[in-house]
Formats: structure tokens, sequence, C-alpha cells
């Protein structure tokens, strides 16, 4: 393949602008290898950040022609290279330096939300009774690598910046793992409603579009999610349920 033209953001004293490089592309290569390669012949105080290459540690997410993806999940054979491919920061969260941004928000947010409380055990032994269905319904959240992307193509965290007002897709999806473990008796919905902000989510599913690990967010958890939350605080035949119960 040719040489192909990259625009890359870079920060700087008053913010930051793309800067553009050239670099050679070859058979096999992801956008993380092109920008390991810039960084090595052009850039050497790029900051990028990355680890596995794999595509299951979530490090090096950032937005490729304007779309959430992993770099190193985006092979360069599958880009257009008659124009300049443009690499920048995700949006949905502040940037530190050049492609790398704070995401320590993310693990704030998850320490809040109420952790596994498990049933007392069904056996005199200490042992449980677990359907297999039911296992096998949360194993798919468990896919998570953490990659933010859900939160980065989110328009109540990219557009309006409400982190503090919604917990994003990502931790709807560690609350639903443990909402739907069948083991787990803690009730989240009250949280959910109030500090999660679970009403601000109009399902669009872009969350579900851009999600590498193809964890289905918006049906399988999200949706669910709500339907708990709107049967305890807006179904008026509930309310008269738990009255007499």
């Amino acid at each position: 393949m040719p040489n192909v033209t990259f625009k890359i953001w870079r920060t700087n004293s008053t913010g930051g602008q793309f800067q553009e490089y050239q670099t050679e592309i070859t058979e096999g290569m992801v956008v993380l290898d092109a920008v390991h390669q810039i960084q090595a012949e052009h850039a050497n105080d790029l900051a990028v950040r990355w680890n596995c290459k794999a595509g299951k540690c979530g490090s090096c997410s950032a937005e490729i022609n304007g779309h959430p993806k992993l770099m190193c999940m985006t092979r360069m054979s599958d880009m257009p290279v008659d124009k300049p491919v443009s690499i920048q920061p995700m949006k949905a969260f502040p940037v530190i330096r050049d492609l790398v941004t704070d995401v320590s928000i993310n693990y704030r947010t998850k320490k809040k939300i109420k952790k596994f409380k498990p049933r007392p055990p069904d056996a005199a032994d200490g042992t449980w009774r677990m359907e297999q269905v039911d296992i096998d319904r949360v194993q798919e959240f468990r896919k998570c690598i953490e990659c933010f992307l859900c939160m980065d193509v989110c328009h109540v965290l990219r557009e309006h910046n409400l982190h503090e007002k919604f917990i994003g897709p990502r931790h709807l999806v560690y609350a639903a793992a443990l909402e739907m473990h069948p083991l787990d008796v803690e009730d989240r919905r009250e949280d959910l409603k109030t500090d999660g902000g679970i009403g601000l989510c109009n399902i669009t599913k872009c969350c579900t579009t851009v999600c590498p690990e193809n964890i289905t967010i918006t049906d399988n958890a999200i949706i669910p999610l709500k339907e708990r939350v709107a049967d305890k605080f807006y179904d008026p035949l509930m309310a008269l349920f738990r009255i007499f119960k």
C-alpha cells in the first residue's frame, strides 16, 4: 500500500489541533500500528494509550474518522486511503494529552453501584441451586472490556456531559449483571432511577452498535432495567399489589 496521510489530534497550550503525518502502510497493519510507526518516525512525544493490542484490554479507544473504535482492531485495509485518516481522543472524556483521555470518572461511578449481595444458601451444606439459563443470561455482560466506547458514543455524555446525572451504558451493563444474577437479592432500582439517571437513556442503541464485544447493551441490559424501574415506581397495578401484599 502507498503512503497514507493521517490527521492526528495533538494537544498544545491553547487546547489542540490536528496535525498531519504521512507513513507507509504495509499489509496486515491496524491503525494502532500506524500510530506507533508515526510515533517512531515523526512524533516521539505523541501520547497514546495501549496495552494488549488484541482487543481485550480496551486501552486504545479513540475516534477514527469520527467513529469510536479500538485502534488495535481497526484494519488499515478497511480504511479509505484516498483521503486523510483522522484520529482523535474520545469526545466524552477530558483530554489529558494527544489521544489519551481521563476516564477515571468511570471507576468512581462503578464504586457507587451497590455490590453483589447473595441470598442465603439453599442447602445446609452452604450450596445454592441455579438454573443454567439464568447463569447464561448474565454471562454476556461479563464480556465487557471497559473500553468505554459505549460511553463515548452516548449522546447524554458526549453532547451534554451529564456524567454526574447519568451513569452511562457501561455501568448499566454492570448493574444488569448484578440485578439479573440468580443469587443476588440487592435492590438497585431506586439508585438507577435517581443517581443512575436511567430515564435519560432514550434507547438509540448507539452503544450496542459500537461495542467491540458485541454485547447487546440496549435490548439485554438497559431495557430490562428500565422495565424494573418502571414496575416499581410508575406501574399503578404494581403499586396496589404492594399495598395489599
